[in-house]
């Protein structure tokens, strides 16, 4: 038992996109190599040289900081999967020795306690093991650690890394269960970890241990179960995962949560679970989601807040969060194999999660507003703009890891159907029922709707083919009532798609948000498909208070903003009239060659690529003048 729909792993897929591929290999080049070196200077490293007696010193940085050394390692290793590299691989190997040394004899690892046990810190860590996990992230450290070492394991065949995670996780499996210690980490994560140790292991009490930890929650004898932006409702505690309704607490708890109750969900056939994470999955998507697909409206425990609670200057938006929010829909779809769950990937992927990364990859964002003053420390540790690194330090190692397995987004299978989710420049190869295919894709995307598929066989097949239709092409900027276009309705949006095959036109119906081509393809066939991309005017649902009286601007996928830059130092006065017209004007010299909208003095760029060349005003939501 498993997901009904598989993935094309990220290592079966070439991204030869001219937008995707430049920021792939910025991650490889630049962005990885500087989280390590980042992850060395600030001590991270050295707490496992002083955990396993190689150094002197206590503990350095916050309690939690060994899982953003595995997460750099497992992004690490999904490049390596790409790009054999031996002094990668070395110097990975390298880390390993090190976190194995650090490792206790039973496979405890935690080097907030291991480095000295008698000057842990009662409220964090706790007096003793497992005694603080509401607080302590003990076992979301050795979740991302398992998630690392499974990657290392897929990359390499080398086993030193799965090795030290199954000690630990045999340690953990000891303790925690039925009939045995009952406790749920405060931060989710090692769900998903023990998961993918379940993968490759096979053992049953991996999975079990993973279920064990989320059904664990909601149990408790006090009212305050019942109060969702509480102590338990901050970490999804407050009710049984399977009564939970709606998207409340910390952002990035939850959607590793909602991640992990969908891998075991699928791995169970436990229907409770995906009835649950449909009611949440509805209530994010049509109340508490932003039109860049921005997640966790509130800074005060970087939480979500109430339904339609969207507030711009102050919106927190993590970008740890978007990348959450990614892994959950791949997994909805996964499950569900509905195009909308690639929708909010789509517009995550070119709006909410882009924007946490410089165009250099050397710098990012931990907060992502929609609107700013140019005086505001919206970001951590009072930034202005993105920083090259943070106290709390868990968003750069994050987008090192989602871009380095970007291409697992792309393609997907499930019997004779072949799903395109992403338009992204790719290549590759799936079997058929033992008929070979070789897929190549171009695309324009995200500044035109062009697509173009070809085909090659090693004898005619009969298969389905599913393109995702985008809902911004059907007339909804997001599958919800949340936004809407004031210019356009829904069938003028869907009748301008077009699609031909070998040149001659082809009719198309939609099924779940999929144009469904079903024939006996041959080798050599090619398949185009015409998106229009016009300018659209976006306005909020009324109940968003933030958003009454403006207008935002999309086209495509692209969410698009103001710069004070662009207009005399100031944006945040800039107004639309509705009969203002716009052009879209492609900038080649501007930030890396970017699309523009502009009419009428006004001028916006991609919300992704603001605040590259100053720290000035930035505003998404417009004064809308009728």
């Amino acid at each position: 038992m498993d997901y009904p729909i598989q993935a094309l792993g990220f290592n079966k897929v070439e991204i030869a996109d001219r937008f995707w591929q430049q920021r792939q290999s910025v991650n490889r080049k630049v962005t990885i190599p500087i989280n390590f070196k980042k992850c060395e200077e600030t001590g991270r490293v050295d707490n496992f040289l002083k955990a396993a007696g190689k150094m002197e010193g206590p503990h350095t940085g916050l309690f939690f900081n060994d899982s953003d050394v595995y997460k750099v390692m497992e992004g690490a290793c999904y490049t390596l999967s790409l790009h054999p590299d031996p002094d990668l691989e070395a110097y990975l190997d390298q880390l390993i020795n090190i976190i194995t040394e650090a490792q206790e004899p039973d496979g405890y690892l935690y080097t907030a306690r291991t480095i000295n046990p008698s000057a842990v810190r009662p409220h964090i860590e706790g007096p003793s093991r497992w005694s603080n996990l509401k607080v302590n992230h003990e076992l979301y450290n050795v979740g991302h650690m398992y998630e690392a070492a499974a990657a290392h394991y897929l990359a390499t065949g080398k086993q030193n890394f799965l090795r030290l995670a199954l000690h630990n996780a045999e340690l953990i499996d000891s303790v925690f269960g039925s009939n045995k210690h009952q406790d749920v980490p405060g931060h989710q994560e090692i769900e998903l970890g023990l998961v993918k140790l379940y993968r490759i292991t096979g053992e049953e009490r991996y999975l079990k241990l993973a279920k064990f930890f989320l059904d664990g929650r909601g149990h408790h004898d006090t009212r305050e179960q019942y109060d969702q932006f509480g102590v338990y409702g901050y970490s999804q505690d407050h009710l049984p995962v399977t009564e939970q309704n709606e998207a409340v607490g910390h952002s990035v708890r939850a959607v590793y949560m909602y991640a992990a109750m969908a891998d075991v969900a699928a791995l169970t056939g436990d229907q409770t679970y995906i009835k649950a994470l449909d009611r949440i999955w509805e209530n994010v998507v049509s109340k508490k989601i932003y039109l860049t697909a921005g997640i966790g409206a509130r800074h005060q425990g970087e939480s979500f807040g109430d339904n339609y609670d969207l507030p711009n200057a102050s919106a927190y938006n993590e970008t740890c969060a978007a990348i959450a929010n990614i892994f959950w829909n791949q997994r909805m779809f996964l499950l569900h194999g509905e195009a909308k769950y690639h929708d909010i990937i789509e517009r995550t992927l070119y709006n909410g999660f882009l924007s946490g990364v410089s165009l250099d990859g050397d710098s990012y964002f931990y907060v992502n507003p929609l609107e700013a003053d140019g005086h505001y420390a919206f970001n951590r540790d009072g930034a202005k703009t993105r920083k090259p690194w943070f106290e709390c330090s868990c968003c750069p190692p994050n987008i090192a890891r989602l871009l380095a397995s970007l291409s697992g987004y792309i393609y997907a299978l499930k019997d004779d159907v072949l799903y395109v989710n992403q338009y992204i420049s790719s290549s590759t190869e799936a079997d058929l029922s033992g008929t070979k295919l070789a897929l190549r894709q171009e695309s324009q995307f995200p500044w035109q709707g062009d697509v173009s598929l070809s085909f090659k066989l090693d004898r005619p097949k009969a298969f389905k083919l599913a393109l995702r239709i985008p809902c911004w092409a059907q007339g909804q900027p997001l599958p919800s009532d949340l936004y809407h276009y004031a210019d356009q309705d829904v069938n003028d949006a869907k009748s301008e798609i077009s699609l031909s095959l070998n040149g001659e036109a082809l009719s198309f119906e939609l099924d779940k948000g999929y144009a469904l081509i079903e024939r006996t393809w041959q080798t050599d066939d090619m398949l185009q498909l015409h998106i229009p991309m016009p300018i659209r005017h976006v306005l909020s649902h009324e109940a968003v208070q933030a958003n009454r009286g403006k207008v935002a601007i999309e086209r495509g996928p692209v969410v698009f903003c103001a710069e004070g830059i662009d207009h005399s130092g100031s944006a945040l006065g800039l107004s639309l009239a509705d009969t203002t017209e716009l052009q879209p004007v492609f900038a080649m010299d501007l930030l890396a060659g970017v699309m523009t909208i502009q009419g009428d003095g006004l001028k916006l760029i991609p919300y992704y690529a603001w605040s590259h060349r100053d720290e000035g005003e930035m505003l998404v939501w417009l004064q809308r003048k009728s």
